[in-house]
């Protein structure tokens, strides 16, 4: 008999705001340059941002029903992500859909297939990541899984992971490990903010980088 989890646990709405400010670029470098889903994969509009528990859904391609069910089923503040087979050629997301996850206050979609309606849902400000912009319907048939670990650009996200993203992409940080980079985050910011006042005050890149032995070992010569 076909069964879907809607239970699942999630990080607390502390690990999910102490992420919340860092770009997607820092937390992918400072968690060891993981996590980075496919570049493909991009907001409807570069202004959008989010960060949320992702709320899994494995879909067949051309199909929403299983979408509409993780809709259903979400809390507050989850990011619903769809693994659809990267099928680019359907819109399973539109400003209909967009309206019923604002009225739960869902926080984002983020799907491997297209979405439709896009100037609707810029509109509304719900966040959106798609692989496409595509205004073919799609049917309600084939049932999949929700809250199952899913492949997605690439990446394996799980249920409750902490999913981010902004207009350089998206990133997935593991639950377990949502308040280290947290930290990781916050000391590379601070580490390029110091870069850029060097930077300002005269210092040169070779210096601000320590590339200089680097290049030495390799050889390089200049005509300075």
């Amino acid at each position: 008999m076909p069964h879907i989890i809607t239970r699942i646990d999630r990080p607390t709405p502390a690990e999910v705001a102490a992420l919340a400010p860092f770009g997607t670029a820092t937390i992918h470098e400072a968690q060891g340059r993981s996590g980075a889903l496919s570049s493909r994969i991009k907001p409807i509009d570069r202004t959008m941002r989010l960060c949320g528990p992702a709320f899994t859904v494995a879909s067949a391609p051309r199909d929403n029903i299983m979408l509409q069910l993780a809709i259903n089923y979400a809390q507050a503040g989850d990011v619903i992500v769809v693994s659809a087979g990267e099928y680019e050629e359907a819109g399973c997301f539109g400003d209909v859909l967009g309206n019923a996850c604002l009225a739960k206050g869902i926080a984002g979609v983020v799907t491997d297939t297209g979405v439709r309606d896009t100037a609707d849902l810029i509109k509304l400000g719900l966040p959106v990541f798609s692989l496409s912009v595509c205004i073919k319907g799609t049917v309600k048939e084939t049932l999949g899984q929700i809250n199952k670990p899913v492949i997605i650009g690439g990446i394996e996200v799980r249920p409750g992971d902490i999913i981010s993203g902004d207009a350089d992409g998206l990133v997935v940080v593991e639950r377990e490990r949502a308040a280290e980079v947290a930290q990781l985050s916050k000391a590379r910011e601070e580490a390029e903010a110091d870069y850029i006042r060097r930077y300002k005050a005269g210092e040169s890149v070779i210096s601000v980088s320590n590339l200089a032995a680097v290049l030495a070992a390799k050889g390089l010569t200049t005509d300075l």
